[in-house]
Protein backbone atom coordinates (compact mmCIF):
# COMPACT_ATOMS: atom_id res chain seq x y z
CA UNK A 1 0.00 0.00 0.00
CA UNK A 2 1.37 3.30 -0.61
CA UNK A 3 2.00 5.56 2.11
CA UNK A 4 0.46 8.95 2.15
CA UNK A 5 1.31 12.14 4.15
CA UNK A 6 -1.37 13.86 6.02
CA UNK A 7 -1.89 17.38 4.68
CA UNK A 8 0.93 19.95 5.90
CA UNK A 9 -0.60 22.65 7.81
CA UNK A 10 0.90 25.22 10.13
CA UNK A 11 0.83 23.32 12.62
CA UNK A 12 2.19 19.81 11.37
CA UNK A 13 5.04 18.79 11.78
CA UNK A 14 7.98 18.57 8.83
CA UNK A 15 10.78 15.87 9.16
CA UNK A 16 14.02 16.82 7.25
CA UNK A 17 16.14 13.72 6.67
CA UNK A 18 19.99 14.27 5.07
CA UNK A 19 21.40 10.86 3.85
CA UNK A 20 24.81 11.45 3.81
CA UNK A 21 27.15 10.03 0.67
CA UNK A 22 29.44 7.69 2.92
CA UNK A 23 26.32 6.04 4.12
CA UNK A 24 24.49 5.32 0.42
CA UNK A 25 27.77 5.18 -1.93
CA UNK A 26 31.38 3.53 -1.28
CA UNK A 27 33.31 6.68 -0.67
CA UNK A 28 36.37 4.32 -1.97
CA UNK A 29 35.20 2.88 -5.50
CA UNK A 30 33.76 6.08 -7.85
CA UNK A 31 30.33 5.11 -9.44
CA UNK A 32 29.01 2.36 -6.46
CA UNK A 33 25.85 2.27 -4.35
CA UNK A 34 25.82 1.07 -0.98
CA UNK A 35 22.48 -0.76 -2.25
CA UNK A 36 22.40 -3.12 0.94
CA UNK A 37 21.97 0.64 2.99
CA UNK A 38 19.96 2.03 0.73
CA UNK A 39 17.01 -0.66 1.09
CA UNK A 40 17.31 -0.36 4.88
CA UNK A 41 17.06 3.13 4.90
CA UNK A 42 13.64 2.77 2.72
CA UNK A 43 12.17 0.38 4.89
CA UNK A 44 12.91 2.53 7.70
CA UNK A 45 11.40 5.29 6.32
CA UNK A 46 8.26 3.36 5.29
CA UNK A 47 7.88 2.18 8.67
CA UNK A 48 8.24 5.72 10.25
CA UNK A 49 6.02 7.90 7.73
CA UNK A 50 3.83 9.64 10.45
CA UNK A 51 4.41 13.25 9.28
CA UNK A 52 5.31 15.28 6.24
CA UNK A 53 8.99 14.58 5.01
CA UNK A 54 11.35 15.65 2.86
CA UNK A 55 14.84 13.33 1.80
CA UNK A 56 17.72 15.39 1.04
CA UNK A 57 21.17 12.66 0.21
CA UNK A 58 25.30 13.80 -0.45
CA UNK A 59 26.61 12.52 -3.65
CA UNK A 60 29.39 10.09 -1.81
CA UNK A 61 31.38 8.84 -4.72
CA UNK A 62 28.64 9.36 -7.08
CA UNK A 63 29.73 13.18 -8.13
CA UNK A 64 32.47 14.11 -6.05
CA UNK A 65 34.76 12.57 -7.72
CA UNK A 66 33.39 13.95 -10.97
CA UNK A 67 33.21 17.46 -9.50
CA UNK A 68 36.75 16.84 -8.40
CA UNK A 69 38.39 16.00 -11.79
CA UNK A 70 36.44 19.01 -13.60
CA UNK A 71 37.11 21.33 -11.16
CA UNK A 72 33.38 22.48 -11.26
CA UNK A 73 33.97 24.07 -7.83
CA UNK A 74 36.80 27.01 -9.12
CA UNK A 75 33.88 27.50 -11.74
CA UNK A 76 33.41 27.10 -15.47
CA UNK A 77 35.90 27.27 -18.35
CA UNK A 78 36.15 25.95 -21.78
CA UNK A 79 37.89 22.36 -21.08
CA UNK A 80 35.74 21.34 -18.14
CA UNK A 81 32.12 22.27 -19.09
CA UNK A 82 31.47 18.81 -20.34
CA UNK A 83 31.92 18.42 -16.63
CA UNK A 84 28.46 19.88 -15.63
CA UNK A 85 26.97 17.26 -17.79
CA UNK A 86 28.97 13.84 -16.56
CA UNK A 87 28.76 14.79 -12.74
CA UNK A 88 24.78 15.84 -12.83
CA UNK A 89 24.21 12.27 -14.81
CA UNK A 90 25.80 10.43 -11.76
CA UNK A 91 24.00 12.04 -8.89
CA UNK A 92 21.06 12.12 -11.15
CA UNK A 93 21.35 8.50 -11.51
CA UNK A 94 21.93 8.12 -7.81
CA UNK A 95 18.38 10.17 -7.37
CA UNK A 96 16.97 7.67 -9.14
CA UNK A 97 18.00 4.69 -7.46
CA UNK A 98 16.93 5.68 -4.02
CA UNK A 99 13.66 7.30 -5.05
CA UNK A 100 12.94 3.92 -7.12
CA UNK A 101 13.95 2.02 -3.73
CA UNK A 102 11.59 4.28 -1.17
CA UNK A 103 8.89 3.41 -3.96
CA UNK A 104 9.44 -0.37 -3.27
CA UNK A 105 8.26 0.38 0.26
CA UNK A 106 5.06 1.95 -0.63
CA UNK A 107 7.02 5.99 0.21
CA UNK A 108 5.52 8.13 -2.65
CA UNK A 109 8.60 9.71 -3.49
CA UNK A 110 9.77 11.88 -6.67
CA UNK A 111 13.43 13.30 -7.67
CA UNK A 112 13.58 16.88 -7.81
CA UNK A 113 17.15 18.14 -9.01
CA UNK A 114 18.86 21.33 -7.92
CA UNK A 115 20.23 22.27 -11.10
CA UNK A 116 16.63 22.59 -12.32
CA UNK A 117 15.36 25.34 -9.90
CA UNK A 118 18.03 27.00 -8.32
CA UNK A 119 20.77 29.08 -9.21
CA UNK A 120 23.57 30.33 -6.76
CA UNK A 121 26.03 33.16 -6.57
CA UNK A 122 29.84 32.46 -5.07
CA UNK A 123 28.54 28.76 -4.46
CA UNK A 124 25.65 29.62 -1.92
CA UNK A 125 22.27 29.40 -2.51
CA UNK A 126 20.89 32.85 -4.57
CA UNK A 127 17.44 31.73 -5.86
CA UNK A 128 15.04 28.86 -5.86
CA UNK A 129 11.61 27.96 -6.25
CA UNK A 130 9.24 26.50 -3.49
CA UNK A 131 6.07 26.47 -3.89
CA UNK A 132 6.14 23.64 -6.32
CA UNK A 133 8.00 21.77 -3.15
CA UNK A 134 5.12 23.03 -0.93
CA UNK A 135 2.38 21.67 -3.02
CA UNK A 136 3.90 18.14 -3.54
CA UNK A 137 3.98 18.26 0.76
CA UNK A 138 0.73 18.79 0.39
CA UNK A 139 -0.90 16.26 -1.57
CA UNK A 140 1.48 13.23 -0.37
CA UNK A 141 4.89 13.49 -2.04
CA UNK A 142 7.78 12.89 -0.23
CA UNK A 143 10.42 14.85 -2.18
CA UNK A 144 13.96 13.71 -2.73
CA UNK A 145 16.59 15.84 -3.45
CA UNK A 146 20.45 15.70 -3.77
CA UNK A 147 23.58 17.85 -3.48
CA UNK A 148 24.25 18.70 -7.34
CA UNK A 149 25.98 20.83 -9.87
CA UNK A 150 24.05 24.10 -10.25
CA UNK A 151 24.32 27.44 -12.57
CA UNK A 152 26.38 29.93 -11.09
CA UNK A 153 25.72 34.07 -11.27
CA UNK A 154 29.16 34.71 -10.78
CA UNK A 155 31.18 31.20 -11.49
CA UNK A 156 29.12 29.95 -14.10
CA UNK A 157 28.74 26.65 -11.97
CA UNK A 158 29.44 25.39 -8.82
CA UNK A 159 28.42 22.62 -6.46
CA UNK A 160 25.53 22.62 -3.68
CA UNK A 161 25.95 20.23 -0.99
CA UNK A 162 23.30 18.52 0.39
CA UNK A 163 23.78 20.62 3.51
CA UNK A 164 23.21 23.94 2.06
CA UNK A 165 19.81 22.25 1.32
CA UNK A 166 19.19 21.27 4.36
CA UNK A 167 19.60 24.93 5.60
CA UNK A 168 17.55 26.83 3.06
CA UNK A 169 14.61 23.68 3.11
CA UNK A 170 14.64 23.74 7.09
CA UNK A 171 14.33 27.63 7.22
CA UNK A 172 12.06 27.99 4.53
CA UNK A 173 9.89 25.53 5.41
CA UNK A 174 9.82 26.18 9.53
CA UNK A 175 11.20 22.24 9.82
CA UNK A 176 10.52 20.93 13.01
CA UNK A 177 12.98 18.22 12.98
CA UNK A 178 16.08 18.29 10.76
CA UNK A 179 18.45 14.66 11.12
CA UNK A 180 21.29 13.94 9.47
CA UNK A 181 22.53 10.30 9.30
CA UNK A 182 26.16 9.39 8.76
CA UNK A 183 28.71 6.58 8.95
CA UNK A 184 29.98 7.96 12.36
CA UNK A 185 28.03 8.39 15.49
CA UNK A 186 27.89 12.15 15.56
CA UNK A 187 30.51 14.75 16.02
CA UNK A 188 33.23 13.14 17.38
CA UNK A 189 36.42 14.13 19.51
CA UNK A 190 39.36 12.61 21.45
CA UNK A 191 36.64 11.46 24.18
CA UNK A 192 34.12 10.74 21.85
CA UNK A 193 31.01 11.80 20.47
CA UNK A 194 30.00 15.48 21.76
CA UNK A 195 26.36 15.27 22.90
CA UNK A 196 25.59 19.12 21.86
CA UNK A 197 27.52 21.62 19.66
CA UNK A 198 26.18 25.60 20.05
CA UNK A 199 27.43 28.84 19.24
CA UNK A 200 29.30 28.94 23.08
CA UNK A 201 31.44 25.59 22.52
CA UNK A 202 32.29 24.94 19.00
CA UNK A 203 35.41 27.30 18.88
CA UNK A 204 36.50 24.57 21.60
CA UNK A 205 36.05 22.05 19.42
CA UNK A 206 38.63 20.39 16.92
CA UNK A 207 36.41 19.18 14.11
CA UNK A 208 38.23 17.37 11.48
CA UNK A 209 37.00 16.63 7.54
CA UNK A 210 36.30 13.46 5.82
CA UNK A 211 39.03 11.04 4.70
CA UNK A 212 37.69 10.45 1.59
CA UNK A 213 36.80 12.75 -1.81
CA UNK A 214 34.56 15.58 -0.82
CA UNK A 215 34.39 18.66 -2.49
CA UNK A 216 31.99 20.41 -0.53
CA UNK A 217 33.54 20.30 3.17
CA UNK A 218 33.23 17.76 5.33
CA UNK A 219 31.65 17.83 8.90
CA UNK A 220 33.29 21.15 9.69
CA UNK A 221 30.70 22.62 6.79
CA UNK A 222 28.41 20.72 7.88
CA UNK A 223 27.91 21.70 11.73
CA UNK A 224 28.77 25.51 10.03
CA UNK A 225 25.42 24.99 8.05
CA UNK A 226 23.76 23.34 10.94
CA UNK A 227 25.10 26.14 13.15
CA UNK A 228 23.29 28.67 11.18
CA UNK A 229 20.13 26.79 11.49
CA UNK A 230 20.43 26.88 15.19
CA UNK A 231 20.37 30.36 14.90
CA UNK A 232 17.07 30.56 13.59
CA UNK A 233 15.81 28.62 16.41
CA UNK A 234 15.53 24.87 15.01
CA UNK A 235 17.60 22.05 16.61
CA UNK A 236 19.04 19.32 14.73
CA UNK A 237 21.30 15.99 14.81
CA UNK A 238 24.00 14.04 13.77
CA UNK A 239 23.53 10.50 14.57
CA UNK A 240 24.81 7.14 12.81
CA UNK A 241 23.15 5.64 9.86
CA UNK A 242 21.70 2.62 12.46
CA UNK A 243 20.02 5.17 14.52
CA UNK A 244 17.75 6.41 11.77
CA UNK A 245 15.17 4.48 13.33
CA UNK A 246 15.23 5.80 16.79
CA UNK A 247 15.57 9.36 15.45
CA UNK A 248 12.55 9.04 13.44
CA UNK A 249 10.54 7.36 16.24
CA UNK A 250 11.74 9.92 18.42
CA UNK A 251 13.91 8.12 21.03
CA UNK A 252 17.58 8.67 21.72
CA UNK A 253 19.75 8.66 18.99
CA UNK A 254 23.04 8.51 20.79
CA UNK A 255 24.68 11.16 18.27
CA UNK A 256 25.44 15.15 18.49
CA UNK A 257 22.84 17.54 18.97
CA UNK A 258 23.46 20.82 16.90
CA UNK A 259 21.86 23.88 18.98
Amino acid sequence: MVVLLRLLKNNMDLTIIKLGGSVITNKQKAGEVNSINIESIARTISNNLKTPMIIIHGAGSCGHPEAKEFKLKEGIRDDNIIGIYKTHRVVSSLNDYIVSKLNGFGVCAIGVHPFDFLLSENGRIKTFEISHIKKMIEVGIVPVFHGDVVMDTKLGVSIISGDQLVLKFAKELKASRVGLATDVNGVLSADGVIPSINRDNVDKINIGNSQYVDVTGGMASKVNELLELGDSGIQSSIFHIDMLDNFLSGKNHNGTNIC
